[in-house]
C-alpha cells in the first residue's frame, strides 16, 4: 500500500498527551494531520498552531463525522480512548463504550475507505501476568469479572481482536501497538497517572502516595521515543498486521521511583503507603511487575528507546516548576 508523498493522518485523540506529540512529529516531517477529540481528557493548548494542521472537535462515537474524517485522510491513527486507572474504575461504562464501540466504529470506517489504520493498545493486557519480559503473544491472566479493574484491559483485547479480524478476513492493513507506561511532557495527573501525580505532591512538599506496599516495578518510557516506535511502524509496510509492544525495559519499584523524584525536587516531602481498597475501591488488584520484550520491534525497525529515567524525570519536573532549561536537557 502505497502513500502520497505528503500523508494526510487523521489523528482520533489527537489532542492528548501522545497524540499531541505525535502530532507535533508528523507536522515537522511535512505531513497534514487532522485531530478528532472532544476535550474530555485533552486539552486545545497541547496542540501547536501549523497550517497543516486541523482540529476537529468531536467523539469517534459519532458514526457520520468519523465517516467523513477518514474518508478524507490516508492514514488513521486511533488514539481515543478512556485511559487511566482512576477514570476505569470509576466510570467503567463509559470506558468500555468508548473503547469497545469508539474503536468499532474508526475501524469500519477505514475498511470502507480501505485506509491503513494503527490501533494503540496497553500493556494492561496481559493483566496479572507478571513473569519475565512480556513478548506480544504472552498469556493474559485477568481476574473475575466482577472487578471492575480488568474492564479497560476487556475492552482493549477486544479493539485488537476486532483489528485483526478485519485484517485477517476482510484484508484491512492494520498495525496494533501495545503502549507500556509512556511518561513525558503534557502528561497530566488528572487521571492518577503516577510520575506527574508524584511530582506534583513532592513539589507541594505534600505526602508522595504510593499505593499496596511499592514494591510492584513498572518501566517507564519517554514520549519521544514513543513517538519514534510509531513513526517508524507507520512508515514500515512490513508491521501491517502485526502487534508490536513498545516500552522501556528500564525496571524501578514505585517506592524507588518515588524516592528518586524526593531527590530530584529536593523536596522535605515523606511517603505514604495507601492500600489499594482507600485508593479506589474493596476487590482492586494489581500486578507485581510490567516489563516489555520489544525484540520484535526492534528486529524490523531498529528502534531501541534513548532517554533514561533520570533524565525523563528531569524533564518532567523542569516543565513542572517552569526550568526550561532542564526541560529540555
Amino acid at each position: 500500500m502505497s502513500l502520497p508523498s505528503t500523508t494526510k493522518y487523521l489523528i482520533t485523540g489527537g489532542s492528548g498527551f501522545i497524540g499531541s506529540h505525535l502530532s507535533d512529529a508528523l507536522l515537522a516531517r511535512g505531513d497534514s494531520v487532522v485531530v478528532l477529540d472532544n476535550l474530555s481528557t485533552g486539552r486545545l493548548e497541547n496542540l501547536r498552531p501549523h497550517p497543516n494542521l486541523r482540529f476537529v472537535h468531536g467523539s469517534v462515537l459519532d458514526e457520520l463525522m468519523v465517516d467523513e474524517l477518514v474518508h478524507q485522510c490516508d492514514v488513521v491513527i486511533h488514539l481515543a480512548a478512556a485511559v487511566g486507572v482512576k477514570l476505569i474504575v470509576e466510570q467503567p461504562l463509559r470506558s468500555l463504550t468508548t473503547n469497545i464501540r469508539g474503536s468499532e466504529i474508526v475501524i469500519e470506517a477505514a475498511h470502507r475507505y480501505r485506509k491503513k489504520i494503527l490501533i494503540t493498545s496497553t500493556s494492561e493486557i496481559y493483566g496479572k501476568n507478571s513473569s519475565d519480559a512480556l513478548c506480544e503473544n504472552s498469556d493474559r491472566i485477568l481476574g473475575s469479572p466482577a472487578v471492575v479493574r480488568w474492564a479497560y484491559s476487556t475492552s482493549k483485547a477486544v479493539d485488537e481482536i476486532l483489528a485483526n479480524a478485519y485484517h485477517k478476513e476482510r484484508g484491512l492493513p492494520t498495525i496494533i501497538v501495545r503502549l507500556f507506561n509512556t511518561v513525558g511532557p503534557r502528561q497530566s495527573s488528572t487521571y492518577g497517572m503516577v510520575i506527574p501525580t508524584l511530582v506534583r505532591q513532592a513539589l507541594s512538599a505534600m505526602p508522595l502516595t504510593v499505593f499496596g506496599d511499592g514494591t510492584q516495578t513498572r518501566c517507564f518510557a519517554h514520549v519521544a521515543d514513543v513517538v519514534d516506535a510509531l513513526l517508524r511502524l507507520l512508515d514500515n509496510e512490513a508491521a501491517v498486521g502485526h502487534t508490536f509492544n513498545i516500552g522501556s525495559a528500564d525496571e524501578v519499584s514505585i517506592m524507588e521511583l518515588a524516592k528518586l523524584i524526593i531527590e530530584f525536587t529536593g523536596s522535605t516531602s515523606g511517603i505514604d503507603l495507601v492500600p489499594y481498597s482507600e485508593a479506589y475501591e474493596q476487590g482492586f488488584e494489581d500486578m507485581t511487575r510490567r516489563v516489555p520484550d520489544t525484540t520484535k520491534l526492534r528486529a524490523l525497525t531498529g528502534w531501541t528507546p534513548r532517554r533514561t529515567l533520570d533524565e525523563i524525570l528531569t524533564e518532567i519536573i523542569g516543565e513542572a516548576t517552569g526550568d526550561t532549561a532542564a526541560s529540555i536537557r
